[in-house]
C-alpha cells in the first residue's frame, strides 16, 4: 500500500452571489458592491418617556382627597349628626300604639254585673309592609284582603283601601276593632302557615306578615236586653254611645296608655326594648238598680205591651225614702250586644226621653194644691154635672153620667175631670190667680224641670208659664192635659207624697270603685219640702180610695194583705209623628204600703190598640205584678192596719 495520501475530493460550497451588473460573483476579499444612488431612509424616531413622579403625585393627591371626603362624611354621620340619623332610623323602625284602658264594670246594687269587659284585640296593619318592593309581588294588599275579609266579616275592597293608603309613609291602620281572641287566633294560624310556606318554597310571599294585633277589651252585657235603656251601649271606638255608658264615660273609660316598640317585618323585636306609659283602668260603677226587680218590671211591661199591641211602655220602681231608682224598664227594648238587630226607635231610654200628657195621674197634684191651700178637705162636697162649660169648651168625664154628688175624695176616686176643675177653681179669687197657685205647686213637684239624674237625652217635659196658658189649658192642666212630663217625673210625684211631702231627687248611681279598690258613694240627693206631712198623709188616704173603694177606678191594683195607694190615668195622646191627638196614654201610679210607704211604682203604655185602653185596666195589673214582686224581694211586711175608708159620695 502506497505511502502517498489519496487525493482530496473538493466539496462544492455554496454558490457565490453574482455581482450585480457584472455577472460575476464576488470573491474573497472583494469590495462590497455599491448601492445604487438615491435618498437614504430616515432613521427611526426615538420616544423618550417623561418622569413618572408628577403623575404619581397627582393620583396620590386625588386619592387623598377622596379618602378625606369619606372620613369627613363618616365623622359627620357617626359623630356630628349621629343623633339625627338615629332618630330617623328609629322613626322607621319603631311603631307607636295606644294601650286601651280596661273599661270599668257597671253592676246593680248587689254587685251583679250588668256591663263588663272581655279580652279582645284590635286587628291592625303596617301598610308599608304590603308594598310591592317589600313583598316582591304587585298585589299584596289584594291577597291579604281576600284572606282577612271572611275572618273579620268586612268588605274586601275596604280592607284593600286600608292596606294601600294614599299616604305611602303611613305605618299604622286599624283593620277591625274589638275582635274576639278566637278571631286573632285564626289570623295568627294563617300567618304561621304562610310563613312556613314562604320559608320552604322561597318564592311564596307571606302577605299577612304586616298584620298585627293590639290587646284591648270588648264590652259585654251578660243579661242581654235587661236594663239596656239604662246602661246604653259602647260604640265601635270603645266609647259610651248612650245611657250610663255615655253619661259616665270619663269615669268608666279610664285613661289610655301608650307603647313604642321596635319591629321588623311586622314582628316585635324583643331585644330592642320598648317605652311608654301604662293604661289606667276605669272605675267600676254601682247602680241603684236591683237586677231582680228590674227583671220583673221588664217582663211585666213587655207582656202587656205585646198583648195590647201598643207602641211602647215603661215601668219605674223607686224607693220612696231614698229616691233610689230600683228599676226602669222599657218595652220594646234592645240588646246592646248586637245593635245591628236593634230597632232604631227602641234605642235610648223612653222612660226619660218621652214627653207625654199624664192624664188623671196628675190630678193628685191638683188635690195637693187644694189641700195645702186649705181650699177644701177630703170631705168637701162637690156637685159634678154631666157637662161643664168653661171658657170656649164643654168639658165632660170619661163616661156620661147623671149628676154626681161626690166628696173631694170621691172626685179623686172616680177620677172626675169636672170635679177637679171645680175644686182647683177655689185656689184663687180669679181664674188667673188659681192658675198661678197651681203652677207653683206643679213646679215644686218637679214638672218642667230635669229630674236630677243627668241622663243623656232626658226631657224636662213641657209646662208653660201660667200667663201663657190658653183658655182651654186653664181647665185641662188641672186634670193632666196640656202639660207634658216623662215617666220619672210622674213616679217622683208619688214618691214625694209617699215620703211625707218631701221630694228626694231621684238617683241611679250609688257610687263607684276606683282602680285602688276604694268605694266612693254618690253625693246625697237634694231634698225639698213640697207639701206638709199632714197634706201628704191625707193624699195617701185619698189615693187608697181609688184602689179599695168599689167606686174607685183602680181596683185591679189591689194586693192582698197590703194597703195600696194609687191613681189611674187615661189621657189623649199626642202622636209624635203628626203632632195631633191620636190614641191614648194609659197609666197607673201608686205606692205601698199606703200607711207606711216603701216603694213607688209607675206604669205607662202608649197607644194600646188591642183590648182596653183605660189605665186602670191595662196598667193596674202591671202595677200589681211589679209591686208584689218588689215587696217580697225587699221583704216589706204588711202593716196589718185597716185602711181608712173615706167617703166617696154624699147625699144631697
Amino acid at each position: 500500500m502506497s505511502d502517498r495520501e489519496p487525493p482530496r475530493r473538493r466539496v462544492p460550497g455554496p454558490a457565490r452571489p453574482v455581482r450585480p451588473g457584472t455577472g460575476q460573483r464576488p470573491g474573497p476579499g472583494a469590495r462590497p458592491a455599491r448601492r445604487p444612488a438615491g435618498p437614504r431612509p430616515a432613521p427611526p424616531k426615538v420616544i423618550r418617556l417623561g418622569s413618572p413622579r408628577p403623575r404619581l403625585r397627582l393620583i396620590g393627591f386625588a386619592l387623598t382627597l377622596v379618602m378625606l371626603a369619606f372620613v369627613v362624611r363618616l365623622f359627620q354621620v357617626q359623630a356630628v349628626d349621629a343623633s339625627t340619623y338615629a332618630a330617623k332610623a328609629d322613626q322607621n323602625r319603631y311603631v307607636g300604639q295606644v294601650l286601651a284602658a280596661e273599661r270599668g264594670e257597671i253592676t246593680d246594687r248587689h254587685g251583679v254585673a250588668l256591663a263588663t269587659s272581655e279580652d279582645a284585640y284590635d286587628i291592625t296593619a303596617d301598610p308599608t309592609l304590603f308594598a310591592p318592593d317589600e313583598l316582591k309581588i304587585p298585589d299584596g294588599p289584594e291577597q291579604a284582603a281576600a284572606l282577612l275579609a271572611p275572618i273579620l266579616g268586612q268588605d274586601q275592597d275596604d280592607l284593600v283601601r286600608k292596606l294601600r293608603p294614599e299616604n305611602e309613609a303611613l305605618r299604622y291602620v286599624k283593620l277591625a276593632g274589638r275582635q274576639t281572641p278566637q278571631v286573632w287566633k285564626q289570623i295568627k294560624d294563617l300567618k304561621a302557615t304562610l310563613a312556613k310556606q314562604s320559608g320552604a318554597e322561597g318564592a311564596t310571599a307571606n302577605v299577612l306578615a304586616g298584620v298585627l294585633a293590639v290587646p284591648t277589651s270588648k264590652r259585654v252585657y251578660p243579661n242581654s236586653e235587661l236594663a239596656a235603656g239604662i246602661l246604653g251601649w259602647v260604640n265601635a271606638e270603645g266609647r259610651g254611645g248612650g245611657g250610663v255608658e255615655l253619661q259616665l264615660e270619663k269615669r268608666l273609660a279610664g285613661k289610655d296608655g301608650k307603647i313604642r316598640y321596635a319591629q321588623s317585618g311586622g314582628r316585635l323585636v324583643p331585644t330592642a326594648g320598648s317605652s311608654g306609659t301604662p293604661a289606667v283602668p276605669g272605675s267600676d260603677v254601682e247602680l241603684t238598680i236591683d237586677r231582680d226587680i228590674q227583671w220583673a218590671a221588664q217582663n211585666a211591661i213587655s207582656e202587656q205591651v205585646e198583648e195590647s199591641r201598643a207602641d211602647r211602655g215603661y215601668v219605674i220602681v223607686q224607693d220612696t225614702r231614698t229616691g233610689e231608682v230600683l228599676a226602669m224598664a222599657n218595652a220594646p227594648g234592645f240588646d246592646p250586644n248586637d245593635l245591628s238587630e236593634a230597632d232604631p226607635e227602641a234605642l235610648g231610654n223612653a222612660a226619660l226621653q218621652d214627653a207625654f200628657e199624664p192624664g188623671s195621674t196628675a190630678k193628685v197634684l191638683s188635690m195637693a194644691a187644694v189641700l195645702e191651700e186649705n181650699a177644701a178637705t177630703p170631705g168637701t162636697h162637690v156637685v159634678v154635672p154631666n157637662r161643664l162649660h168653661r171658657g170656649d169648651r164643654l168639658f165632660k168625664d170619661d163616661i156620661d153620667h147623671p149628676t154626681w154628688y161626690l166628696t173631694l175624695n170621691g172626685v179623686l176616686a172616680k177620677s172626675s175631670n169636672i170635679g177637679t176643675i171645680l175644686a182647683t177653681g177655689q185656689l184663687g179669687k180669679t181664674q188667673a190667680q188659681a192658675n198661678k197657685v197651681l203652677y207653683d205647686y206643679l213646679r215644686r213637684f218637679g214638672l218642667g224641670s230635669q229630674t236630677g239624674l243627668g241622663f243623656p237625652g232626658e226631657t224636662k217635659g213641657i209646662l208653660a208659664a201660667p200667663g201663657d196658658w190658653s183658655t182651654s189649658q186653664q181647665y185641662t192642666i188641672p186634670f193632666g192635659q196640656g202639660v207634658s212630663i216623662n215617666a220619672m217625673q210622674a213616679a217622683s210625684v208619688y214618691s214625694t207624697i209617699a215620703n211625707g211631702g218631701v221630694r228626694v231627687e231621684p238617683t241611679l248611681v250609688r257610687g263607684s270603685k276606683g282602680p285602688d279598690g276604694r268605694f266612693t258613694p254618690a253625693p246625697e240627693p237634694e231634698r225639698t219640702r213640697v207639701v206638709s206631712e199632714k197634706t201628704a198623709k191625707t193624699l195617701a188616704r185619698m189615693l187608697e180610695s181609688v184602689v179599695d173603694d168599689e167606686e174607685g177606678t183602680g181596683t185591679k191594683a189591689r194586693i192582698p194583705g197590703y194597703r195600696v195607694a194609687g191613681k189611674t190615668g187615661t189621657a189623649n195622646r199626642v202622636d209624635p209623628a203628626t203632632g195631633k191627638y191620636h190614641g191614648y196614654t194609659s197609666s197607673f201610679a201608686g205606692f205601698a204600703p199606703a200607711d207606711k210607704p216603701r216603694i213607688t211604682v209607675y206604669c205607662a203604655i202608649q197607644n194600646a190598640t188591642e183590648g182596653s185602653y183605660f189605665g186602670g185596666q191595662i196598667c193596674g195589673p202591671v202595677y200589681k205584678q211589679v209591686m208584689e214582686f218588689a215587696l217580697k224581694t225587699l221583704q216589706v211586711p204588711p202593716t196589718g192596719a185597716a185602711p181608712a175608708a173615706l167617703p166617696v159620695t154624699f147625699k144631697p
